[in-house]
């Protein structure tokens, strides 16, 4: 299904995170991978064992390390493509040091908005410079449940990724005719490991599956999203939550 496309996935370092199960998914339809990754990215999280070395061999993948915020990072990652880059996922996030109103500070703030807003527009940018308009340019976006309900204790984090849901639309429509659709995944409560036995017991109740999402459920939706049966999908935030109740 996508035989001679590279796919380009952000924030893919551990095998148990949603960019791991993207990359795995697009692998199987026949995309070709470059895959990024940055340790810091996100303090709350352990390194995978392994290395994001040895997940990109696992998938033949191609991969750089970089800290996206950085100067100019974005356009050293499209720069640093093998081939013409055809779908780009940005799934890189930073959702560590936040809090409710009343502890916020400047710094919070600016972190959260530099990796999770600012270096993604920046990527989508370098990604319509380089992309020559052949069909089946795609860009996919990770947003959060911001819209469906309040977060009281991320608010750094969610305003974040509220600024990527609105601006979707507006991507979406500047860049429809060179042949690029622009969409937003919100994958909902998915179990990466970041849950404690006592979070994962409290909310398992509210999944109607019974069952928390797994990695595979986003990236299977965003599997399709890039493909060629959804060309006629552009401009959306869908979510991916198996009726997550959040009251």
């Amino acid at each position: 299904m996508l035989n001679g496309k590279l796919a380009l996935v952000t924030g893919v370092s551990r095998r148990a995170g949603i960019g791991h199960a993207i990359a795995r998914g697009l692998a199987g339809v026949g995309a070709d991978l470059f895959l990024h990754h940055h340790a810091a990215a996100d303090r709350s999280w352990s390194p995978d064992p392994d290395g994001p070395a040895a997940l990109a061999a696992e998938l033949s993948a191609a991969h750089l390390g970089l800290d996206l915020t950085a100067p100019g990072a974005p356009e050293q990652l499209l720069a640093a493509a093998p081939a013409h880059v055809d779908i780009l996922v940005c799934n890189h996030a930073h959702n560590g040091d936040d809090g409710p109103l009343g502890s916020l500070d400047a710094a919070t703030l600016d972190t959260h908005w530099a990796v999770n807003t600012r270096s993604t527009l920046l990527l989508v940018q370098a990604f319509a410079a380089q992309h020559d308009g052949r069909a089946g340019g795609r860009v996919v976006l990770m947003t959060s449940g911001q819209g469906l309900g309040p977060m009281p204790n991320e608010i750094a984090y969610a305003t974040s990724k509220a600024a990527l849901s609105g601006i979707t639309p507006t991507l979406a429509d500047h860049l429809a005719d060179r042949g690029i659709t622009v969409n937003a995944v919100n994958p909902g409560p998915v179990d990466t490991g970041w849950p404690s036995q006592e979070q994962r017991a409290g909310l398992l109740p509210r999944f109607p599956a019974g069952r928390w999402g797994r990695p595979e459920d986003p990236a299977k939706l965003i599997t399709w999203l890039v493909g060629p049966d959804a060309e006629w999908v552009t401009g959306q935030v869908i979510n991916s939550e198996g009726g997550f109740r959040r009251h």
